[in-house]
């Protein structure tokens, strides 16, 4: 685990610079981004009693994985390492025992938490990952993919304002999820191999049309 912990908080660093390159030092409220994204998942799992509503489970499932993108950036303060704030997580979620929180109830106590503390707690983010049928393979995979769509994003105009976020009618998330699903998550050019499929479909239906 604490691996690919290391690979995901590197990633994640690697994204960050790209906006900014001393983003670490900027004190960004990456805690107000988590509890947002947490809304938002609430949005997707449904929660209005007094109408016919189906959860988007898939789409549950990658807004947990965008809180984890904001989580971990969270995680970084105090000029500690990556190697540090790795070790700091597995033996948080080594202690870590679950409740059986459901879905919602898993979201307010992060959200809850983020708002309180102006942090972010992996182990509550832990249940809240539970709880949406994913286990840390599965995590770590998404992740990988999510954090390729982001970059591929910022090379084609995102923070310009010229990207186009709808393909064909989806998000660009949709097809994220529809583009990895036949890949080999152990592959050593996975993460190459997801942007090239971005690319191709991305040229197909946008720049292409």
């Amino acid at each position: 685990m604490k691996q690919a912990l290391i690979n995901m908080l590197t990633m994640q660093d690697r994204m960050n610079s790209r906006v900014h390159e001393r983003w670490a030092e900027q004190d960004f409220e990456w805690y107000r981004a988590a509890w947002i994204e947490c809304g938002e998942l609430i949005e997707h799992y449904g929660y209005k009693w007094w109408k016919k509503q189906e959860a988007d489970i898939e789409q549950v499932r990658l807004e947990i994985i965008d809180i984890w993108h904001f989580g971990l950036s969270a995680l970084f303060q105090d000029e500690k390492t990556i190697e540090h704030i790795a070790a700091e997580i597995e033996s948080e979620i080594a202690r870590f025992e679950p409740a059986g929180l459901g879905v919602r109830e898993a979201t307010e106590a992060l959200a809850l938490h983020c708002l309180q503390t102006k942090s972010f707690s992996p182990s509550r983010f832990w249940e809240l990952m539970l709880a949406g049928g994913l286990d840390f393979d599965s995590l770590y995979s998404a992740y990988v993919g999510k954090n390729v769509l982001n970059f591929f994003r910022q090379d084609n105009g995102y923070k310009a304002g010229s990207y186009v976020k709808n393909w064909g009618g989806r998000e660009d998330n949709e097809h994220l999820v529809e583009l990895v699903a036949p890949l080999d998550k152990s592959a050593e050019d996975f993460a190459d191999q997801v942007y090239q499929a971005l690319q191709a479909r991305y040229r197909e239906l946008v720049t292409e049309a």
